[in-house]
């Protein structure tokens, strides 16, 4: 089963920051920029970047080279990420709210490593960096010493314009290159498709290090809107609110656990800020749309939902879907939608032939989206970049490990994750249908599920439950279970929890949840 996005011709330089410079050139004085009380105009922060490009070149790191962005949110952020794109080379997020032992980690998996940008406050998490360490603080003088005019670097859409990290099936971190040509569709059609403009202006309320934050960043400086940032390194469900409340701030992509959060901060206390946006356009984990159907249907809500699927190995996002559309009765799982421009979905069974529709198969993204693949390029998740013909035409591919089908209206819908399946019993499980299955019982506010080995060498399922209301009593919940699912599908223990607490990317920490359980059943006979 193919589906095909709509085939739409990109500029000879699909450059996602010559579209910033134009808007530059147009409204020079607009704001494009506020962050902790500062702002900064088009004008302005086209110069900056011009002189950090200029920076960059002096040194020798142009075209091609790999430039490491380890920051906080900040108006000095953007100017590196610009200045950057502008000198050819391509910037590496090194997430400030990483503890400094992943981000040790993570400087060793970057092969040719130019240098790394920090800040006296996120400086001492990347000191054991082989390469020149920056503050911007420090390089100043010498930068207001630099031209402010385009460096003048030669860039195709074919080059690389950043590099973010990704676990992949065997948990090891993957650095995964996403090429101009890519960037510019996603943000071409986000802009085309949901016209976006000058007042599409957005606040960026997920990690730098999350692939999603990559186009939230550089969305509104596409469509000259103005970018919104928040001060904190860690997100901030108050602060992000009060934000949406004060300012003429019209999108947020983010996590779908992340839009839980914002729901029920709005749902508490009554207000309107985020019912009233243009859009919010999330996704990066299955949605549990019990979390925000009651929000979501209010009257007074106009804002449109915009559920997203897609891999930072595709930059970032292959389809959507407006959930205005959805209908649980019609629906199981919600679906992420149909393809963006120049982008084909295939669903694939176990021989790489195509599934019907309604059938199951792996999920693998064709066309302009794919990426350069991982930039150490070994390992075995390299082989899921790919080539097919399509037309009689060489096309990369990529096979995402996810499990998916086309329903008869031709709506992709994610299953979940072919590599995430377990055996109970014999028996293949995927946790998400479980997940799903509490998520519809009354009394259920969300709902995650972890695998865990036992002393037998079996494999059982542990279900942490947040209730809407009193704690649920575990004998209730299981035997209501019995009720909508087979006998090996149910778990074998429910846990209240106060919430689900989520990873630095605004996803659902499982591991977190299996050292929870660890602890909390530690020298009670229970081997987790």
């Amino acid at each position: 089963m193919i589906l095909q996005g709509k085939r739409v011709r990109l500029p000879s330089a699909p450059l996602v920051h010559k579209r910033f410079e134009a808007h530059a050139r147009a409204t020079p004085d607009a704001v494009a920029v506020r962050c902790a009380g500062q702002q900064v105009s088009y004008a302005e922060l086209d110069e900056r970047a011009n002189q950090f490009a200029h920076f960059l070149a002096a040194r020798g790191h142009g075209r091609g080279a790999r430039v490491g962005v380890c920051l906080d949110y900040s108006i000095d952020m953007v100017v590196v990420v610009l200045g950057t794109l502008k000198a050819g080379a391509a910037y590496v997020p090194f997430d400030p709210a990483y503890p400094a032992a992943r981000l040790r980690l993570l400087l060793r998996q970057v092969p040719g490593l130019a240098l790394v940008v920090a800040s006296p406050a996120t400086a001492g998490l990347v000191e054991s960096a082989a390469v020149e360490v920056v503050a911007p603080e420090r390089w100043s003088d010498p930068l207001e010493r630099l031209p402010v005019t385009d460096p003048g670097a030669r860039v195709t859409g074919d080059d690389l314009c950043y590099a973010v990290f990704t676990s992949g099936s065997t948990g090891t971190p993957k650095l995964t290159g996403v090429r101009h040509e890519g960037w510019f569709n996603l943000l071409n059609w986000l802009v085309t498709e949901y016209g976006l403009h000058r007042g599409s202006n957005n606040l960026v309320v997920s990690p730098f290090g999350f692939d999603l934050s990559q186009r939230s960043l550089m969305t509104p400086l596409f469509c000259g809107a103005t970018q919104y940032l928040m001060s904190s390194r860690h997100f901030d469900a108050a602060m992000a609110y009060r934000m949406l409340s004060r300012h003429e701030i019209r999108t947020v992509h983010c996590a779908s656990s992340t839009l839980y959060l914002l729901v029920d901060w709005e749902t508490a206390r009554g207000g309107e800020a985020l019912a009233g946006l243009d859009y919010v356009l999330f996704g990066g984990e299955p949605l549990h749309i019990e979390r925000i159907a009651d929000w979501a249907r209010q009257e007074r809500n106009t804002c449109t939902l915009l559920h997203q699927y897609g891999v930072a190995e595709c930059t970032d996002v292959a389809t959507s879907y407006d959930l205005a559309g959805f209908r649980p009765g019609e629906h199981d799982i919600a679906p992420v939608g149909r393809p963006l421009h120049n982008t084909e979905i295939h669903v694939l069974d176990d021989r790489s032939g195509g599934v019907r529709v309604g059938e199951y198969g792996e999920i693998c993204i064709c066309g302009t989206s794919v990426g350069v693949g991982y930039l150490d390029g070994t390992g075995p998740e390299s082989e899921r970049f790919t080539t097919v013909e399509v037309d009689g035409v060489p096309r990369r591919m990529y096979r995402t490990g996810d499990r998916g089908c086309v329903t008869e209206a031709g709506e992709l819908v994610v299953a979940g994750r072919m590599d995430a399946q377990v055996k109970v019993r014999g028996m293949r499980i995927d946790p998400a249908d479980i997940e799903r299955a509490l998520g519809r019982l009354a009394g259920v506010r969300q709902a995650a599920v972890v695998p865990r080995d036992t002393e037998s060498g079996e494999v059982e399922l542990i279900a942490f439950i947040v209730p809407s209301g009193d704690e649920l009593a575990e004998s209730e919940v299981r035997t209501r279970m019995l009720e909508a699912l087979p006998r090996n599908m149910v778990p074998a223990r429910f846990l209240n929890i106060r919430r689900i607490p989520l990873n630095p990317h605004g996803k659902a920490d499982r591991a977190a949840l299996a050292e929870k359980f660890r602890d909390q059943y530690a020298g009670k006979g229970v081997t987790a």
